[in-house]
């Protein structure tokens, strides 16, 4: 009996540090795989270009980048980036890495910016708790009465996600870009600064 509960015991820690580790690679790759393709693409461009400018890379990468943008949102090619956002959304796996660092990019810059409810939830009595709210109702999950809270972690680029009821929420009146500075930094960012 005690053997078969250490044999759960470590597969169950084991199926914990997986889910961790692919966890963490949701969080890495993007990021990396960003650095990496960003950076080959500047020490490319600064040793095709025979100008011996440091940085010159870095800066047609940044233009470059910023055309793209802009090419994007115009009437022309937006069509075209539907039909490239729509074929990485049916890859398997990459659909996963790509849909979480869009979803959270627009999340924070785009024009349907989720991160913009600032609210404060009582955890316990005297205890509160900083977050966001990211959906209003969750009737269609069957859980009416409560919403989602998105909780930023202080100085990570991670949070937790609850389903709060309604009434231990109290909205917070104010900027709601300072009052994530203000959870990001641990509460040193004073709140309007």
């Amino acid at each position: 009996m005690k053997k078969d509960n250490l044999k759960r015991s470590l597969k169950y820690k084991i199926k914990r540090l997986i889910n961790f580790f692919l966890k963490g690679l949701l969080v890495c790759l993007p990021v990396t795989l960003t650095y990496y393709v960003v950076s080959q693409i500047v020490i490319s461009i600064d040793a095709f270009i025979p100008i011996n400018v440091p940085g010159i890379g870095f800066i047609i990468v940044l233009a470059g980048v910023t055309f793209i943008g802009w090419f994007g949102s115009s009437i022309i090619s937006k069509p075209l980036f539907n039909l490239l956002d729509d074929f990485l959304s049916s890859l398997p796996f990459i659909k996963i890495i790509y849909t979480s660092v869009k979803d959270l990019m627009e999340a924070f810059v785009g024009e349907k910016k989720k991160f913009s409810k600032p609210v404060i939830v009582e955890l316990s009595e005297g205890v509160y708790k900083p977050g966001f709210i990211t959906q209003d109702d969750l009737f269609e999950i069957h859980l009416p009465g409560l919403v989602c809270v998105y909780f930023p972690h202080s100085y990570a680029f991670s949070g937790n996600l609850f389903f709060v009821e309604k009434n231990k929420i109290k909205p917070y009146e104010g900027n709601s870009t300072d009052f994530m500075k203000f959870i990001v930094s641990g509460g040193v960012t004073e709140i309007g600064n």
